[in-house]
């Protein structure tokens, strides 16, 4: 990183334990690739012995130092660097030049301070996700190192952002892989006194910082919210694994005639109600709790058919090896969605799992199609909203896919 200090030579500062990878494994190293995985490294019994999340150095298998990283002798992605120079201080200084880099850049990309503050390796903080409502921020120390570094994470944030709270969300999966607990959510500062607004392009959204999913909102699909939204005028919309209600609101407020939100979840459809009032297009939107495979199926019975439908399920594929089961999952979904699609109608579809290649994704869209009797071309093929970069030796980092399509 660019922005990493020059290695310190005041003796007083003792260099940082050494991790040492295995012979002719310092290849993608070399090149600048983040991630060094547990079967690259000499794992000692003095590297085993670390904790979890320890600034070291890495040296190749000659003893060349290499890069500064945070190491996890009990994860897959044992080694995750920070910094191309040895011995680098991973310190409260370092952390928040990087995110006063990561918030220049977003305040760059995005009008309202309403965006993804931090992503992950991208941002150079690895592991580390920072979601900002307004003056409100959520926090997820994915790795290890993260974990270990949250204080001066969340001095850098104070000092920078000012938040009036910050909740720290300890609820995701990617922490049971580093061997991290799952408890919950703490506080930084004062707790949200309920549902907080985000807004986005004119349209006013509520979002469960607390309880609801991920960080409480999907910043990630703005973009793509934008571009379903500018086809809605005057037509009717589907919104299928709604949440609380980010595409179909968006539609609304770009005057869909009406629109249909359909989740799972009671609370996140009241939150989609509550703003639809507050957009002045609660007229217009309706909600159904159901099973969203359910709803498609007993909508086609039904005969009812929308101009634009929208499935933004949750993640299919969780781990590798179900990809083949989450690969049949969004065949399905296809299937079931062009059959309430009206003639020259649209749809789209997302797929936020990352172990979903694109190309496949696309080919079972197309296969739910096909079985549905439907010809379609494919409008748009789109990823995330920017203010979640990718580093570019990490394209399996690139999670969010999503295809637009014009059913004939």
């Amino acid at each position: 990183m660019s922005d990493a200090p020059s290695p310190d030579l005041d003796p007083a500062r003792p260099p940082h334990p050494r991790v040492r990878l295995r012979p002719k494994h310092a290849t993608r190293l070399r090149r600048g690739h983040p991630w060094v995985y547990s079967n690259e490294v000499a794992m000692t019994p003095e590297a085993k012995a670390l904790p979890p999340g320890t600034v070291v150095t890495v040296l190749d298998a000659g003893d060349e130092a290499l890069a500064t990283a945070l190491f996890n002798p009990h994860s897959l992605i044992a080694l995750r660097v920070v910094a191309p120079d040895p011995d680098v201080p991973v310190d409260a200084a370092l952390i928040g030049t990087r995110l006063g880099r990561a918030l220049r850049l977003r305040e760059t990309l995005v009008a309202d301070p309403f965006y993804r503050l931090v992503h992950a390796e991208a941002d150079g903080l690895p592991g580390l996700v920072v979601d900002r409502f307004g003056d409100r921020l959520v926090v997820q120390a994915n790795s290890a190192g993260m974990d270990r570094l949250l204080p001066q994470v969340l001095d850098g944030l104070d000092a920078l952002v000012r938040p009036a709270g910050i909740v720290i969300r300890d609820d995701t999966a990617a922490r049971g892989l580093e061997g991290l607990p799952n408890t919950g959510h703490r506080l930084h500062g004062t707790a949200p006194d309920g549902p907080v607004a985000v807004v986005e392009r004119g349209v006013t959204y509520l979002a469960d910082l607390i309880g609801g999913q991920k960080t409480g909102w999907f910043h990630d699909q703005r973009d793509n919210r934008a571009m379903v939204a500018a086809l809605s005028r005057g037509r009717t919309v589907l919104d299928v694994f709604s949440h609380a209600g980010g595409f179909g609101l968006a539609c609304a407020v770009a005057g869909a005639a009406q629109v249909l939100c359909v989740d799972t979840a009671a609370h996140a459809l009241a939150l989609a109600t509550e703003a639809a009032a507050r957009n002045g297009v609660g007229d217009r939107v309706g909600t159904e709790r159901a099973d969203a495979f359910d709803a498609l199926e007993a909508l086609a019975r039904d005969g009812r058919r929308f101009d634009v439908v929208v499935c933004d399920p949750p993640s299919f594929v969780k781990a590798r090896k179900d990809l083949e089961s989450g690969a049949r999952g969004y065949r399905k979904m296809a299937r079931l969605a062009a059959a309430v699609v009206a003639p020259e109608g649209f749809l789209f579809a997302a797929s936020c799992s990352h172990n979903m290649p694109a190309d496949r994704f696309l080919d079972e869209v197309a296969r739910g199609l096909a079985q549905a009797g439907r010809s379609a071309r494919v409008l748009a093929r789109t990823e995330a909203a920017p203010d979640h970069p990718l580093h570019p030796l990490l394209p399996d980092s690139a999670y969010l896919k999503g295809l637009l399509l014009a059913l004939d």
